[in-house]
């Protein structure tokens, strides 16, 4: 039986932001494929970069199994892999020319290797998996097994022959999610992931994926593994996996790390009707569209089976920028599914994206002013990030130089010429969150005075954590003044 050592590209310890918030989620995608190999008769075994200190750890590893194959196969349902940091990418070089040191086959499968595979041939891998490779990589390595030296039949594969790189058609994505065998969550540690998130929030979380894919086209998001259909797992082999999960992990929280959580009519409410007749508890973060939670009965089905906490693609407060992008979406229904969600105990929270092309000043002025007045629960703020693949990238690639990604998730470093210069952006991300935070303190004191009976001491610390950032916001603003001449 051969033996396959699969691992993927994410250090924890190479993006100190992460780090710091200590909040990891398993690599789902590697676990996935690990999990169809095995299932077809292979030896899987997983060395988890996660927490490891360099890539240089996977030597001993390399050691221990001997293993026939390599994969590299990074987990595409994070978003952390789809920034494609150069950090990562380093380390994934290294990993491969030290797998390949060791007589391994090298086999890639991950978001930066579908839109840069000559990069990651010329460093060494044997082969590339381009989009999502679960099957690919299974009808790969049945081939190789079989010594047959003709791959081009294979889809979604890209390789060398006679000094030329090869890249076979695209495979179609699956249909069938259900068909998949369950992750192999045997194979991984889970308890360091649980120390990292009870030492950062007191409480364990883990990771699921229900779905693949997102129809949507907003132009600046990119989808190489996935791509832009939707195919759904059943609410009942979802609620399977939970059972199996909570038995195995008694984890507290799920993060539903879907592009677009129960997108399928009737979906929640089914999910909902299976959990409440398991009588299962838990609580779950998803990602949703403001447009598609405007139905109360889905917010409502959502609470039902233990949502908490939503985070929707608002982006912008400006219509004209939502619009450049091709959001699909409207400002009015960032409000109205916000409201709608404090209504029903979900928290909303919004993924807010500053420096699209055409942004002005009064521009970035109405996305905080829709910050600061709907105050949801939890911002990321990022600066837009233009990757291979989108029709962002190719309206601004000219402008992109030598560095065309972040080192780390923390640079937030502008890549093309804007309004305003990269440093503005930067100072604009610690303006805002100061302000948001002082907005939230004026809030918990509105409601000290208007409404005490249910106020408490989280209350109280919230309101006094004002004084803080009164100061903080106004001195962070004379900053971003100063920058905004440069």
């Amino acid at each position: 039986m051969k033996h396959i050592l699969f691992s993927h590209s994410y250090f924890l310890r190479l993006d100190p932001k992460q780090w710091a918030i200590g909040q990891p989620y398993p690599p789902l995608g590697t676990l996935y494929a690990a999990s169809l190999l095995r299932k077809n008769g292979y030896d899987v075994s997983l060395f988890d970069t996660m927490f490891a200190y360099s890539p240089e750890n996977i030597i001993a590893e390399l050691k221990k199994r001997i293993p026939d194959f390599f994969v590299l196969y990074d987990d595409g349902f994070n978003y952390l892999t789809k920034m494609c940091l150069t950090n990562m990418r380093e380390a994934a070089f290294t990993m491969i020319r030290i797998a390949k040191e060791k007589g391994c086959k090298v086999i890639v499968s991950s978001s930066d290797a579908t839109d840069r595979y000559e990069m990651y041939l010329n460093a060494g891998a044997d082969f590339i998996l381009t989009g999502e490779a679960e099957f690919t990589l299974l009808e790969l390595l049945n081939a190789i097994q079989k010594n047959e030296n003709d791959f081009s039949e294979i889809k979604g594969i890209a390789f060398m022959h006679d000094r030329y790189i090869v890249k076979t058609p695209k495979r179609n994505v699956i249909k069938e999610l259900d068909m998949l065998p369950f992750p192999a969550w045997d194979i991984i540690d889970i308890e360091p992931y649980r120390d990292k998130w009870i030492n950062s929030v007191g409480y364990f979380s883990i990771n699921m994926a229900t779905t693949r894919g997102c129809p949507f086209k907003c132009n600046w998001c990119a989808k190489p593994i996935y791509g832009n259909r939707y195919n759904t797992r059943s609410p009942q082999n979802v609620v399977d996996e939970l059972k199996m999960l909570k038995e195995k992990f008694n984890f507290d929280h799920i993060w539903f790390c879907d592009d677009i959580f129960g997108l399928k009519p009737g979906w929640i409410k089914a999910f909902a009707d299976i959990i409440e007749k398991e009588k299962l508890t838990f609580k779950f973060k998803m990602q949703g569209r403001v447009d598609l939670l405007l139905e109360e009965n889905n917010i409502k089905d959502l609470a039902r089976a233990g949502c908490e906490n939503i985070w929707m693609g608002a982006e912008s407060g400006s219509q004209k920028i939502l619009d450049a992008m091709d959001k699909g979406t409207t400002v009015k229904q960032i409000f109205v599914a916000t409201r709608l969600l404090k209504k029903n105990k979900i928290k909303p929270s919004f993924f807010i994206q500053f420096g699209y092309p055409g942004e002005t000043k009064e521009d970035i002025k109405k996305t905080i002013a829709m910050i600061n007045a709907l105050l949801p629960y939890e911002i990321g703020i990022s600066v837009s990030y233009p990757l291979p693949g989108t029709k962002f990238y190719e309206n601004v690639k000219s402008e992109l130089k030598e560095k065309t990604n972040w080192t780390d998730s923390n640079e937030m470093a502008l890549m093309f010429r804007n309004t305003y210069h990269p440093a503005f952006y930067k100072q604009l991300h610690t303006y805002v969150h100061k302000s948001y935070r002082m907005h939230l303190a004026f809030e918990n004191w509105k409601q000290l005075f208007t409404n005490p009976i249910k106020s408490n001491l989280h209350t109280l610390r919230k309101a006094l954590s004002g004084l803080y950032y009164m100061p903080s916001a106004f001195i962070e603003k004379r900053k971003l003044n100063l920058l905004e001449k440069i």
